[in-house]
């Protein structure tokens, strides 16, 4: 089950974060942020060969008291989340490195977050 997604820009700082519940929405900020750490740490210890896979699968980050922390993985969920990133980014009113505001993808996180419960 999903209970968080993010988009990071690649600068590391997020240009979407949903959450369920809503009043969890500060300790998954957090979450996020804290996971950009160690997602740094593992790019940087793979080094070029990271750049070169396809799958972009990082494993387990790390496991919380409630969660279990997981990079983008290239399955069925986050192939619908990856396409409706993509239109976003085709949108020609879209300025990349701006949080995303679009009601779609919006729409598709929040379907995709009642589908994985």
């Amino acid at each position: 089950m999903a209970v968080c997604i993010a988009v990071i820009a690649k600068e590391n700082y997020p240009l979407y974060i949903r959450s369920v519940p809503v009043q969890n929405e500060l300790k998954f900020h957090y979450t996020v942020h804290t996971s950009l750490d160690v997602v740094e740490e593992k790019i940087s210890a793979v080094g070029k060969a990271m750049a070169d896979q396809r799958e972009l699968y990082l494993g387990l980050l790390y496991p919380t008291e409630d969660y279990k922390v997981y990079p983008y993985m290239i399955k069925i969920m986050f192939r619908k989340l990856h396409n409706s990133f993509t239109d976003v980014m085709c949108n020609p009113f879209y300025n990349p490195g701006d949080t995303i505001q679009s009601k779609a993808f919006d729409s598709m996180v929040s379907a995709m977050m009642v589908q994985a419960s």
